[in-house]
């Protein structure tokens, strides 16, 4: 082959690289745009605080009550709801309640806004000395508005899951919710969210699992309830659950915690 054939295949090949980086650029420039329609269309009508939901649930029941500690984002935290029986804690520590009989103390350190890095820091804020039964951890979907990589989130995970056994407490983790399911953001952004946190709850799953937690996969478990009927599901923002999302969130949560404290060598059941 001579010169001048290796010249035009050298020259189309560049004119390929630069029509798929220019591809590329406006692939980003459309995500861009989208991730800004999205923010608009959420808001913040919810603000930023969920509503206080720490106290003693079901202390009519007999017994020491069961110490049930929420870590993570906002949706342990309960953003969302109106009132402060549903807020996810408070309907998993009445779950708990009523399968064991007994009161249950929930204490929340989860906070609006977390993402997996910042697990560390709300169990610092724990006072000296206190010792969680059980604990929950939800947490991912920041990560992923965040483009945390998925082995860094999933690794923080892990060290905040092995931080709690140490303390005694049995761990369940919610692993990310599919962000697919959050009808204000467009396409194609929102596939690629959902996607992207279907990975990441892959890998929470696994970390989780390596730490010693149960794991609820709250994609299989409630992700088609958002998806079949997202008015009743969601809160005002469209983003957080509402009443009901948190109702049937629980409901996928319970049995596991039930499972870990019945499971658990000094058992608190």
């Amino acid at each position: 082959m001579g010169r001048h054939p290796l010249r035009r295949i050298a020259a189309t090949v560049g004119a390929a690289a630069v029509l798929v980086g220019a591809g590329a650029f406006g692939a980003r420039i459309l995500l861009t745009r989208q991730a800004a329609v999205a923010r608009r269309r959420i808001g913040k009508p919810l603000g930023e605080i969920a509503l206080d939901a720490d106290r003693v649930w079901r202390p009519k029941l007999r017994g020491t009550p069961v110490e049930l500690l929420f870590v993570g984002d906002s949706i342990a935290a309960g953003l969302g709801a109106e009132r402060p029986k549903d807020v996810l804690g408070a309907r998993v520590a009445k779950g708990v309640a009523g399968f064991l009989g007994r009161p249950v103390q929930l204490r929340t350190v989860a906070s609006v806004g977390a993402e997996s890095r910042d697990l560390e820091r709300q169990l610092d804020r724990l006072p000296e000395g206190y010792r969680p039964d059980v604990a929950v951890v939800i947490v991912g979907g920041n990560d992923v508005t965040h483009r945390t990589p998925v082995g860094v989130a999933a690794a923080h995970l892990e060290a905040a899951v092995t931080r709690l056994r140490a303390l005694g407490a049995d761990v369940v983790v919610g692993t990310c919710p599919d962000l697919g399911a959050l009808r204000p953001v467009p396409q194609p952004l929102r596939s690629l969210g959902g996607q992207a946190s279907h990975h990441l709850a892959r890998a929470q799953a696994a970390a989780a699992d390596r730490a010693g937690a149960r794991v609820v996969s709250l994609r299989r478990a409630v992700g088609h309830l958002f998806f079949a009927n997202p008015d009743d599901m969601f809160s005002l923002d469209r983003f957080h659950p509402s009443a009901l999302g948190y109702r049937r969130t629980a409901d996928a949560l319970v049995p596991e915690v039930v499972a870990a404290l019945a499971s658990s060598p000094v058992d608190p059941v």
